[in-house]
């Protein structure tokens, strides 16, 4: 199963929540966790990781006959403090384009054959994907995209106008909304997309999550924790979903309960300016 992990502004948090994922996913599945950033990585820096293995030593394995064997996934992966497996990006934008160039390009690449063995997961963090992003690809073989974005006027507008293009990366894109700003179910409503879940403003779950620290014990008690593992579960049982004729799994996810909110979070009303896509 592969799922894609993205924004369309700003930095809300995908490699944040897609390490949160893999860290609180169900352990019946191999998972891994890819850093597919064309931006450039951030996971070694966060993690004080040796920079290989990891996405451009995999990148090199794929370019020769090696290319068609899924098990290069593993063999690149490295393993944080609590056993999750990643394979971490370059830091630099150059580097991180040319390895995805590798790697995402073409329905059969050597991303989908991983995630396509038998009980496993692979969660990619595409970051903020364009038209023009060489993540692109990945998101559009995803079998579950989940778009991020705070649930502010700036970043909602820009969601609401290029959310036709979006919907065309993905069977069915779900949002996931990071942190303070309008209620879930106005959100849904208004964009007319499922509302996966919310992820609340949480410094020290996100911090836990981002390397500081000396493990994540007790980081699945934390806000940040219990939301993603609540995200964790309901893609799951979605992976284990037979297939259908074309490939695909039903769409049947389940969305985020109406009227959803974060404690804390005064309700707000989302105004004409995000309805119709532009900023005032």
């Amino acid at each position: 199963m592969l799922i894609a992990v993205c924004s369309l502004k700003g930095s809300p948090g995908a490699t944040t929540l897609a390490t949160a994922l893999g860290a609180c996913w169900p352990p019946q599945q191999s998972l891994i966790v890819v850093e597919a950033d064309p931006a450039g990585g951030d996971l070694m820096a966060r993690f004080r990781l040796p920079d290989t293995p990891g996405l451009v030593s995999w990148a090199a394995a794929a370019r020769g006959r090696g290319g068609a064997d899924p098990s290069l996934l593993v063999q690149h992966a490295q393993s944080l403090l609590g056993g999750l497996r990643v394979v971490s990006g370059p830091v630099g934008a150059e580097q991180a384009r040319a390895a995805l160039a590798v790697l995402a390009s073409g329905v059969s690449s050597p991303l989908r054959r991983a995630a396509d063995q038998p009980d496993t997961v692979v969660i990619a963090d595409c970051g903020r994907v364009d038209p023009g992003s060489p993540a692109l690809p990945i998101v559009r073989g995803a079998d579950a995209m989940l778009l991020l974005s705070r649930p502010r006027d700036d970043e909602l507008a820009h969601v609401a106008l290029k959310l036709q293009a979006a919907q065309q990366w993905s069977r069915r894109p779900c949002l996931v909304l990071v942190g303070d700003g309008y209620p879930t179910a106005e959100v849904s409503q208004t964009l007319q997309i499922p509302v996966m879940g919310r992820v609340p403003a949480d410094t020290k779950g996100a911090a836990m999550f981002s390397g500081q620290g000396t493990g994540w014990r007790g980081a699945d008690k934390s806000a940040l924790g219990r939301a993603a593992a609540a995200i964790a579960v309901n893609l799951h049982a979605h992976g284990r979903q037979p297939t259908t004729t074309d490939g695909s799994r039903p769409l049947h996810l389940r969305l985020a309960v109406v009227g959803d909110s974060v404690p804390g979070v005064p309700p707000q009303r989302v105004g004409p300016h995000i309805r119709n896509g532009a900023t005032p």
